[in-house]
C-alpha cells in the first residue's frame, strides 16, 4: 500500500480537526476506538467497515458519501 493517505482518512481528519476535537474525542462521540480513528486517519485502514463509517460520519454531523469523496 502506498504512503498516500486514504480519501476516507483524509476527510475524517480535516471534518474533525474543523470541528476542533482530538481523535480521542471523536471515538468516544462515534462510540468506536480510540485506534480505530488513528487507524483510519493514517491510512493503515484505509476501507473501514461501513457500520463504523456509520458512526463517525453521524458523530461528524456529515454523510458517509462526505467522507468518501
Amino acid at each position: 500500500m502506498s504512503k498516500e493517505l486514504s480519501t476516507v482518512g483524509k476527510n475524517l481528519k480535516r471534518y474533525r480537526e474543523k470541528m476542533g476535537i482530538s481523535q480521542d474525542k471523536l471515538s468516544k462521540i462515534a462510540n468506536t476506538t480510540f485506534h480505530t480513528i488513528a487507524k483510519i486517519e493514517s491510512g493503515s485502514t484505509p476501507y473501514p467497515r461501513v457500520d463504523t463509517l456509520q458512526k463517525i460520519a453521524g458523530a461528524l454531523g456529515v454523510s458517509i458519501d462526505d467522507l468518501m469523496k
